[in-house]
């Protein structure tokens, strides 16, 4: 199995409370309820980003750097990039679906304030 932004968009809309949407102004897979992303386009190209929490975004790019990676942008912040090309599609899938509920736990977007 391949995966490609609409293949792992397609897993994550097959979740429950998911919506299409943008973070970033990137195309996004967020939670309906809350308005979070867990999975975006990202700028790398060969890549999405899931947003995850920390522990586990550490031991993913211990345990499989060829598939889940880092650029100095991403570091101290709670997501990862995946490359498209992983060995190992359905441990991505899994960590789509890790970060759905971690996403989901998370408490609504709170709108930002406008610049003045």
């Amino acid at each position: 199995m391949s995966l490609d932004w609409d293949s792992v968009t397609a897993f994550a809309l097959a979740l429950p409370d998911t919506g299409i949407s943008t973070s970033y102004g990137s195309p996004a897979v967020k939670i309906v309820s809350n308005g979070r992303a867990f999975i975006h386009t990202g700028r790398e190209a060969g890549s999405f980003v899931l947003a995850i929490d920390q522990d586990t975004k550490e031991m993913l790019i211990e345990t499989d750097p060829d598939s889940f990676w880092q650029t100095p942008h991403y570091h101290g912040w709670p997501g990862l990039l995946v490359r498209y090309g992983s060995s190992d599609p359905e441990r991505v899938h899994a960590m789509i679906e890790r970060a759905h509920d971690w996403a989901a736990a998370k408490p609504e977007v709170k709108p930002r304030k406008a610049k003045q």
